[in-house]
């Protein structure tokens, strides 16, 4: 096996892209041959479009597993055909091995998901006829690729990324490769690289231009002339010296644009066009890390390929739409976990100014056989070429938690994983030697890589948050630079206490007693709420460890939304990683507010919480109530009357300051928060209205739905446990499962507070959204594993008309 390799984009004139994202046929079959496929008029074929993957739903249904086998996509291609000109498919994605038919014959064949490559078929095509394309995709379990099966997230199969149909001149350039050297605030200098087919004898002539951001004309150019028999010509050469570069950091990602052409005999035959970027970084030896020679704390988050409905099969605007996060909340860096993502996503890195640490697949499972060493290197390789150009990528991960749970006999122990890291670590710098090189949590293999992470989940797995701070002074002493990843804590959506667990570990269970009990928990993640409170609360102290940290390098947040894996069916949203601080939909969580008021510049106030507006408690106890914000000073009022106006301090803890307390009346309570600069000016107000009730609730009696009219014709089905009385049982956080008969149906199996059949209750209240059918009679239903099912009948596409007082009644 020969990798193809992604390399020079195409450009508009010289050369055509044609995408190919429309009007596939699919049908999920193992057979080896095209020729052995139904016809294409066969019903057992569905039309459907690219990017595609056939776990996009099947990853996350109330059915254990998800499928792992072989599909084919199938198309008519009936475009004009010049032979004198390569015609490649260009593939962005396909998990996991692809093989690529034309007319029926093998055109090419690639092993290893996550990169793209490029298959010729060129010869395979017919001039003046329809050619077929058929493809084969297989994401079946194979111990020979990474990354493993015993990865913390679904290896989703299919095309999952954009296709393309490039055609250029049969002499062109094969690779360009632009790279800045010796970055200096005053000057920079520019290495091209080429490689270039020529199939005859010919003189030839390169010409390169550098443009600055935003400009037509070119600032620098260099010309190169040769002649040379048929075959491939390598070049290098550099443009004069740029004088006082614009520098690309986060805070100005300053892009030049790099056009090179290609000439024969004075005609102009092909051209590529690079967006680059200068900069320069280092870490102080056990200390901060510096961005163009200044100090930048790392301020970061992860991101996984995933989105409910769509799985890793995104379209453009959902990966854009997650960087654009990302940077909203102020963040400067992402970690690609734990794989290369869709070029999108660099594109998009690169034009907002977001760091990157880019991740090769090999995720747990240890090293394997020499096949599986072969791949790996192979897909690393790839990795490198096709984003080498990216000013955002500063470091290449050589993996994540190598060691854990070995696929092949003693592949997990350090004399057999360390000569593979060093020699991995080794290529990674002969192919680039501008970036570093990292790996985390494999300690044993934490000096042969640049840059180290260490696991630290301090209230979360083990331990306490609050003792955070003491972590990090222990963990800069062992490694020379020295990043953090993955920190943080699951939370289910619409989950409060008024007594989350404390930073010392301690749970206060009863709010109505006078004297409340205390217990100690040893291990959040198993014996916690999961509730917003609790994850706002440990985010809140590492930020103000962090910002108040001079001498640290940084550290990324897991994750930055909600995504899929098969290792957690037992979760409040089954199959659901939820660490993010968006929803698997995208809907910010609190937590998200904690991160913006420390790094985002835009100003903000945000009452704690907009999803917990009914609560309970005694008559005259006071509650804690938080505000995150950005704005230097903020007062809060309840029912009109201020409670005081605050400066925020990030040295004060919790809300750097904006926090105060209260009693609540019976009914709601409106408050609202006011946000000022230094000049006495509102910059930025919040409003919330909190239902309180000063009576005890009873135990749970029944659970009742209730109906909510959305846009569209939808309905928000409630699911509300209720005492005897019909009061909320705050308390119950049992699963509860929906169902439905008759016409409609239930959004389900996207992984969402609002689309899972089978979902924890958050504070009594579990949700899914209804679509009715105009025609005929629908029946959502809810159950429980100690309730009877409750019933909400709909005809029509409106709730019946015994059922139109609890739509009307709905919470």
């Amino acid at each position: 096996y020969t990798p193809v390799f992604a390399d020079t984009p195409p450009v508009q004139s010289l050369r055509t892209s044609l995408n190919l994202n429309q009007d596939w046929q699919y049908i999920e079959s193992q057979v080896a041959s095209p020729d052995l496929l139904p016809g294409p008029t066969d019903k057992q074929w569905h039309s459907l479009s690219l990017p595609h993957s056939w776990n996009s739903l099947d990853a996350t249904d109330a059915v254990p597993g998800y499928r792992r086998d072989v599909s084919w996509y199938l198309k008519t291609l009936d475009i004009a055909v010049d032979k004198s000109r390569q015609s490649v498919l260009y593939f962005e994605g396909s998990n996991l091995i692809t093989t690529v038919f034309v007319n029926g014959k093998q055109a090419g064949h690639h092993v290893g998901g996550y990169v793209g490559f490029r298959v010729d078929i060129g010869e395979y095509l017919i001039s003046d006829h329809p050619n077929i394309i058929a493809i084969r995709v297989d994401n079946s379990h194979n111990i020979h690729l990474i990354p493993s099966h015993k990865s913390d997230f679904f290896i989703f199969g299919g095309i999952t990324r954009d296709l393309w149909l490039e055609t250029y001149p049969s002499t062109h350039l094969t690779e360009v490769f632009i790279q800045p050297t010796h970055v200096e605030k005053e000057k920079a200098d520019t290495e091209v690289r080429l490689r270039i087919h020529h199939p005859k004898a010919s003189t030839y002539k390169i010409h390169a231009q550098l443009f600055a951001p935003g400009s037509d004309s070119p600032i620098l150019s260099k010309e190169v002339k040769w002649s040379d028999k048929h075959g491939e010509a390598l070049l290098s050469f550099s443009f004069p010296s740029l004088k006082n570069p614009l520098l690309w950091s986060p805070a100005s990602p300053n892009l030049y644009t790099v056009v090179t052409q290609l000439w024969e005999d004075n005609v102009l035959i092909d051209e590529s066009t690079q967006k680059i970027g200068y900069r320069w970084f280092s870490f102080e030896p056990y200390g901060p890390f510096y961005l163009n020679g200044e100090r930048l704390l790392i301020r970061g988050t992860h991101r996984h390929e995933d989105h409910a409905g769509y799985g890793a099969a995104m379209p453009n605007e959902l990966h854009r739409k997650d960087m654009e996060m990302i940077k909203e909340m102020g963040a400067n860096f992402v970690r690609l976990a734990h794989y290369p993502q869709d070029p999108e996503v660099y594109k998009a890195c690169d034009e907002l100014g977001l760091l990157v640490w880019d991740e090769l697949p090999w995720c747990r499972a240890g090293v394997g056989d020499s096949l599986w060493q072969a791949t790996a290197i192979s897909l690393l390789h790839q990795q490198i070429h096709q984003n080498y150009h990216h000013p955002s990528i500063i470091i290449w991960s050589m993996g994540n938690e190598v060691d854990w749970e070995p696929d092949f006999p003693g592949g997990g122990s350090p004399e057999v994983i360390n000569p593979f890291l060093a020699k991995i670590n080794a290529l990674s710098h002969e192919w680039d030697p501008q970036r570093l090189t990292a790996i985390r949590k494999y300690y044993d293999g934490a000096d042969l890589v640049d840059v180290f992470s260490p696991s630290i989940w301090s209230g979360w797995y083990a331990g306490v948050y609050t003792n955070y701070g003491n972590t990090l002074n222990d963990q800069r002493k062992e490694y020379p630079q020295f990043l953090h990843m993955e920190y943080g804590g699951s939370s289910h959506v619409g989950r409060h206490t008024e007594h989350p667990i404390t930073g010392e570990g301690i749970l206060r269970e009863d709010q109505w007693a006078e004297v409340s009990n205390q217990v100690n928990i040893q291990n959040i993640a198993k014996s916690g709420d999961w509730s917003e409170n609790y994850i706002v609360d440990l985010f809140d102290w590492y930020l103000h460890v962090t910002e108040n940290q001079p001498w640290f390098g940084g550290n990324a947040q897991w994750a930055i939304k909600d995504f899929a894996t098969p290792l957690r069916p037992e979760n409040a949203i089954p199959y659901m990683n939820q660490k993010g601080l968006f929803d698997r939909s995208g809907n910010p969580k609190d937590a998200y507010y904690v991160f913006k008021s420390y790094w985002s510049e835009v100003p903000f106030a945000y009452i704690e919480s907009h999803t917990w507006t009914l609560r309970a408690g005694p008559a005259d106890k006071e509650h804690e109530f938080n505000v995150f914000s950005n704005a230097p000073y903020l007062e809060l009022f309840r029912d009109q009357v201020s409670l005081g106006e605050k400066h925020r301090n990030i040295e004060d803890f919790p809300a750097s300051g904006y926090h105060w307390q209260s009693t609540m009346q019976q009914g709601d309570n409106l408050f609202i928060a006011v946000g000022k600069n230094a000049a006495g000016e509102i910059i930025c107000t919040d409003s919330l209205t909190i239902h309180y009730d000063t009576q005890l609730p009873g135990k749970p009696h029944h659970i009742s739905l209730y109906a909510e009219a959305q846009q569209g014709g939808a309905y928000l089905i409630e699911a509300i446990m209720e005492d005897e009385a019909g009061m909320r049982c705050l308390d119950f956080e049992d699963r509860v499962y929906f169902g439905h008969s008759g016409t409609g149906d239930l959004d389900q199996s996207l992984g969402t507070p609002t689309g899972s059949r089978s979902i924890s209750m958050a504070n009594g209240r579990a949700a899914i959204l209804f679509h009715p059918s105009p025609q005929g009679r629908g029946t959502v239903e809810v159950r429980s594993q100690n309730f009877k099912g409750s019933f909400l009948i709909f005809q029509q596409g409106i709730p019946a008309e015994n059922e139109k007082a609890k739509a009307q009644n709905s919470h």
